[in-house]
């Protein structure tokens, strides 16, 4: 310790951010709402492809493997399928060239529903696509391949894994937006299987799609007339009509179940394939919009609003040149299905006459583009290093109403929980609730939706499901249970535990919208502050020390106070070149006598005050420390007041049994870190970073963050 004192303190520093977050994986799981799955397999690229609730059954892909798991418990008996490529494939593939991240294996892509016995499964197969059938029985524990049943997977999977496909299986037919050739430069929407034509979009027509990167495919019907069925496709690409530059845009396309083509233009090619793009954009106070274009995924659930309620909106069709068509609309209108509603005489698009094909050949691109219901985002990040990369949306029967949650998943392995509460003003406001560090490895990962309360997590690593109700990490008070405004949360009298509406309780208190503990928790506040236990801590003269106090909300206002012994004056602590406030507490520099005393850490949310800390920090002196040494030790050690001294590692060991601070064992790995690196010049570089950096690096929160600004501290 006294060594981090004189030669380390801002690597000390840096440590400890470090440390807590790569703690906050191990925390999650020391909660008991968070299951790993645990069995080692030579794989990667874990995928969730399907949900089968009707046996209770989870379907992942990864790397050669094809997993059944529980979704009660992912660890109970799972059912593993090994199905690699032949060893000719693999070599064929690495002669390719084709190895370099070891992508020649078979990498699941896709699992569909066949029938109640069987599911339709592909892969990429070291770059040549294969199909088979597996066996998943109807109540009895069966997974297994069936024999001598294999086919191509092209226009069903991707050749190269790291494209994107999408896919979806409706009366026996596979619709599925895929790269269908090796070279990866043949995009297209395809239909095969089933009884009907094998249908695609035009080929290499960048009109129709420009460098595609497929993101959902999401069945949604018209009306009860099945003949209007459409099944409406997510993506982003290159808009082709922004001139010699393309831009990515986020797309939302169309077609309909029932398409057979045209009879002499766009043989086997979709004859009522539409798209449009997708804005999502903010106004600034000038009137520009900043355009968000990066389509990641998308949710039949926020598509429905997206699409159902702005689709009238869509009248015109562009040419090349991008201006609205100006010319006269055939009938029927383009896009139209056959034998629905409004062409009920025309059973198929071979009816339709030929200029209503060659219109959609040559104006495939709608005029207006599609935007969200309140013509805005329900979530905007800026200056932040990581970026949304999955999202699904769980509606929650509050005490107060009902509600969307979301969960965002990032680039860095963690989920943000957010969710939307209605404005007086008709708008929606976004509120954190927290944000769980999932995985490790900072990767982009796939949320499947829930189930039982339950969100189902995989990345490239392994596959996870959490408890959506996490209530003890809101604390042991009334007040902080309504604060955090989890609607999966209520408190009952006696803790933070699981709402239920089907359970009718009296002391029961929630107020989501609201969250106001003042009024919702009559009779519980007076022991908030009561139940703060006061703890003692030590330190060491121009030694450091670290005071931990985390919120439990991210949207609370944290301050601290001392107060010296023998004294009723306390004055609130502000952050100067000695002490340095981070997400996670307090930090000291070169402890001084006069920094004995009591400390108090104190949230304020809602005009709620609540002391969540109550430190009592005992400051030892130098020469106390050297009496204790020189007992114990012998030769004495040199005295303190020579900043050169190092100490042993056998005297630093000492003094971990004098001194018990909570982060030592964070400080001791960091001590031994040091020691290990020597003299090295080299290696202490890292060390001699400016303060005003560190604190900088300090404020980035790590758990649940904190979006607003903190005031700076004031003397009182």
């Amino acid at each position: 310790v006294i060594h981090v004192c004189y030669m380390g303190v801002i690597s000390c520093m840096l440590y400890l951010q470090q440390q807590y977050f790569l703690h906050a994986h191990s925390k999650l799981k020391s909660t008991g709402t968070a299951h790993h799955f645990a069995f080692l397999l030579n794989s990667t690229d874990y995928r969730i492809l399907r949900m089968d609730e009707d046996h209770d059954r989870m379907y992942v892909g990864s790397k050669d493997y094809i997993l059944s798991l529980d979704l009660n418990d992912i660890n109970k008996e799972p059912l593993i399928i090994h199905w690699p490529v032949t060893p000719q494939r693999r070599t064929e593939c690495v002669l390719s060239g084709k190895d370099i991240n070891g992508e020649c294996g078979n990498f699941i892509r896709l699992i569909e529903p066949w029938n109640r016995t069987h599911l339709y499964v592909c892969g990429t197969g070291a770059y040549n696509p294969i199909c088979t059938y597996v066996d998943r029985g109807q109540r009895e524990y069966i997974f297994r391949l069936e024999p001598g049943k294999v086919d191509s997977g092209k226009g069903k999977c991707p050749f190269d894994p790291k494209l994107n496909s999408v896919s979806a299986l409706i009366n026996g037919q596979l619709y599925a937006g895929v790269y269908i050739d090796f070279m990866g430069t043949d995009s297209a929407i395809f239909r095969t299987l089933g009884k009907h034509t094998a249908m695609r979009t035009d080929q290499y027509n960048s009109r129709w799609l420009h460098d595609p990167t497929f993101v959902h495919a999401q069945l949604i019907p018209d009306s009860a007339e099945k003949n209007d069925d459409k099944l409406y496709f997510f993506f982003r690409e290159k808009a082709s009509e922004m001139g010699q530059t393309p831009m990515a845009q986020s797309r939302i396309g169309r077609i309909c179940l029932n398409d057979d083509g045209g009879h002499c233009c766009l043989v086997n090619k979709w004859s009522t394939f539409l798209k449009a793009r997708l804005i999502c954009s903010v106004t600034g106070s000038d009137g520009m919009e900043t355009h968000f274009d990066e389509l990641r995924k998308s949710l039949c659930y926020l598509s429905c609003k997206f699409c159902i309620i702005s689709c009238d909106l869509i009248i015109s069709w562009p040419n090349y040149q991008w201006v609205a068509y100006q010319g006269k609309i055939p009938y029927p209108r383009p896009g139209t299905c056959p034998g629905g509603t409004f062409t009920p005489n025309m059973k198929s698009t071979k009816d339709y006459p030929d200029e209503v094909i060659n219109f959609m050949r040559n104006h495939p691109t709608m005029f207006n583009a599609v935007y969200p219901v309140h013509k805005r985002p329900l979530v905007v990040r800026t200056n932040v290093d990581y970026e949304f990369t999955t999202i699904t949306v769980d509606q929650v029967a509050a005490a107060d109403g009902n509600y969307e949650v979301l969960f965002l998943g990032t680039d860095r392995g963690t989920i943000h929980k957010v969710i939307v509460l209605p404005r007086d003003d008709l708008q929606t406001e976004e509120l954190v609730l927290e944000e769980v560090e999932v995985f490790r490895v900072r990767s982009s990962f796939f949320i499947f939706p829930l189930h039982f309360q339950q969100l189902y997590v995989s990345s490239v690593v392994g596959v996870t499901h959490l408890a959506l109700h996490r209530c003890d990490v809101y604390g042991e008070a009334c007040a902080d249970c309504c604060l955090a405004r989890d609607p999966y949360c209520a408190w009952d009298g006696k803790s933070c535990s699981r709402y239920s509406a089907n359970q009718k309780r009296r002391s029961r208190r929630q107020d989501v919208k609201y969250g106001n503990p003042i009024r919702q928790c009559r009779g519980y506040n007076s022991n908030a502050n009561k139940n703060t236990l006061e703890t003692v801590q030590y330190g060491v003269e121009g030694s450091t020390a670290f005071l931990e106090c985390q919120a439990r909300s991210p949207h609370v206002s944290i301050k601290w106070h001392f107060q010296k012994e023998n004294s009723d004056r306390r004055r609130e602590i502000r952050s100067d070149g000695r002490v340095v406030r981070t997400e996670q507490g307090l930090f000291l520099r070169s402890l001084q006598l006069s920094d004995g005393g009591v400390y108090l850490c104190t949230s304020t949310e809602k005009n709620f005050k609540h002391t969540l800390v109550k430190l009592q920090l005992v400051v030892l002196s130098a020469r106390t420390i050297n009496t204790i040494q020189t007992e114990s030790t012998a030769p004495a050690a040199p005295p303190l007041q020579s900043s050169t001294w190092t100490p042993s590692a056998e005297q630093y060991k000492d003094l971990l049994t004098i001194l018990s601070q909570p982060e030592m064992g964070l400080i001791n790995q960091y001590c031994q870190d040091y020691w290990q690196m020597g003299d090295d010049p080299a290696a202490h570089t890292h060390k001699k970073k400016d303060l005003k950096e560190v604190q900088k690096d300090l404020r980035k929160p790590r758990n649940r963050r904190h979006h607003q600004e903190q005031s700076s501290m004031a003397e009182t």
